[in-house]
């Protein structure tokens, strides 16, 4: 047997090893999800057996209670209030990380990599130490229950991941394209918008996602600062969760909804969110 074979036979059983441990981390992964819409299908007192029944009798009594279907709440309210907060945040932190990310990569200012880990240190402090304060400054300024007091919060704390995501992407850009359009006349937002935008949209359409995705499930501010006008859908969800009764099912299926906007985000920009986290990653 030659070197060549051996080489290749190697090769391949290592592929197919690595291959089998990614299936393996995915089905992990994926076992929650399908456990949790399983029970969301199951009667309250199916989905509180234990061991659990794989054969219990299949039912839509979760969704109709969170559809208010029975005279419940309505959940609609909650999830156009998380839609208009997790997208305009996203929408104002794009457009103030775009710049950012620009003066700190293609036209790097003095000291840039202390600007960078400037933003990274903002992340370091617990959100829990800044909850009283935001509070006091909420109520002052008759702010709570306002859905525009959670964009800005979002806005606020998206931002520095955002730049330091961009900051990496925008890298990747030629400079000398830049430089083309300099000649030509173009000035800055021009440039941002119709040169170093279309370049680096597999990046953006990454960050976009993380964005939306923590702003759609941050659950602490949305607890504390909101109420009935401003409740966004994590909120929304907790309202399932009682001291007396039971609840597992419809938690199930509230949760099951609720992740539903994320997951479609995510595969519909799958192949901008792969392209985007690989920028960088070969030279």
């Amino acid at each position: 047997m030659s070197s060549t074979t051996v080489r290749t036979g190697g090769r391949f059983r290592g592929g197919a090893g690595l291959g089998l441990v990614a299936w393996l981390a995915g089905i992990v992964f994926f076992l929650p999800i399908a456990w949790m819409a399983l029970t969301s299908f199951h009667s309250e007192t199916d989905a509180a057996t234990n061991p659990p029944s794989f054969t219990a009798a299949l039912t839509l009594d979760g969704y109709r209670e969170f559809f208010g279907a029975d005279g419940g709440a309505s959940p609609w309210p909650a999830l156009i209030n998380s839609a208009v907060a997790s997208i305009v945040s996203t929408l104002f932190v794009l457009v103030l990380a775009l710049p950012a990310a620009y003066a700190l990569s293609i036209r790097p200012v003095k000291k840039w990599t202390d600007v960078l880990f400037f933003f990274l240190s903002t992340k370091m402090l617990p959100v829990v130490a800044g909850l009283l304060p935001i509070y006091l400054f909420a109520k002052n300024t008759d702010m709570l229950d306002n859905i525009w007091l959670l964009v800005i919060l979002y806005t606020s704390m998206n931002l520095p991941i955002a730049v330091w995501m961009m900051q990496s992407f925008l890298a990747e850009v030629p400079v000398a394209i830049i430089e083309a359009a300099r000649v030509d006349g173009a000035k800055l937002p021009t440039i941002l918008a119709r040169v170093v935008a279309p370049i680096a949209l597999p990046g953006i359409a990454a960050t976009s996602l993380i964005c939306f995705i923590f702003s759609w499930n941050e659950l602490l501010f949305a607890r504390v600062l909101t109420g009935v006008v401003a409740e966004t859908a994590p909120v929304f969800l907790t309202g399932f969760i009682t001291s007396q009764g039971l609840f597992l099912a419809k938690v199930c299926a509230a949760s099951l909804v609720i992740s539903l906007p994320v997951l479609a985000a995510g595969f519909a920009a799958q192949d901008k969110l792969v392209q985007g986290l690989s920028l960088g990653a070969v030279k």
